[in-house]
């Protein structure tokens, strides 16, 4: 039976360069693939993945109302498909992540999806939620913190590299804005970020 992957980890993980990797074996052995990513986020360009040690793919983008068991089925008139790949998938809704499921199910193809667990304030991602509860395998792909054991925890940080304690969870960035961190140093740093807003709060009173 084809199964439901969730490739989960921080930022900087290698997550990218590991579902490159992977649609080139497969491609290597004569097997068709289909890619998909995240259309709200194009930093590498509109539809194309990119990893950080310069591999690059082209892919089909998907959004909220994007119905990607429909298109699966419409690119299976036309060839066969032997695996799906998804790149940022902490972007999926709920109805996309049943979806996918469904292609294993019914379809017989395997999926393999890629994203970020949680977000800068250590909640999950709508995406990551079900692909927690559905996926038949989990595996987490290892980051490194600054000090040296796993990251897991995504820090936002500000232009001066201040902790960001506050704001929507989705804002697209890199290195810029986001920080791989074990769970010790992202409560260090968030707690630091805390202490001059309450000293300015209780200024202002």
């Amino acid at each position: 039976m084809a199964k439901l992957y969730f490739y989960y980890a921080s930022m900087n993980a290698g997550k990218s360069t590991t579902l490159l990797q992977a649609d080139y074996n497969y491609r290597e052995r004569g097997m068709e693939t289909m890619l998909y990513t995240a259309a709200i986020d194009d930093r590498a360009g509109v539809g194309t993945i990119a990893s950080r040690i310069a591999l690059a793919a082209s892919a089909r983008l998907f959004a909220p109302d994007t119905d990607m068991r429909a298109e699966v089925e419409a690119e299976l008139k036309k060839r066969p498909l032997h695996c799906i790949l998804i790149d940022e998938a902490q972007f999926l809704t709920r109805d996309q992540v049943f979806a996918l499921a469904s292609i294993c199910d019914d379809l017989g193809i395997p999926v393999l999806a890629y994203g970020l667990r949680t977000d800068f304030q250590a909640n999950l991602f709508p995406g990551s939620a079900h692909l927690l509860a559905l996926a038949d395998s989990l595996i987490e792909l290892k980051a490194v913190c600054e000090c040296g054991r796993k990251a897991t925890m995504n820090l936002r940080v500000d232009a001066e590299g201040h902790a960001v304690r506050a704001g929507a969870q989705t804002e697209i960035g890199g290195n810029d804005r986001y920080i791989a961190l074990c769970r010790r140093h992202f409560t260090e740093r968030l707690k630091a970020a805390e202490a001059p807003q309450l000293s300015l709060a209780i200024a202002r009173a």
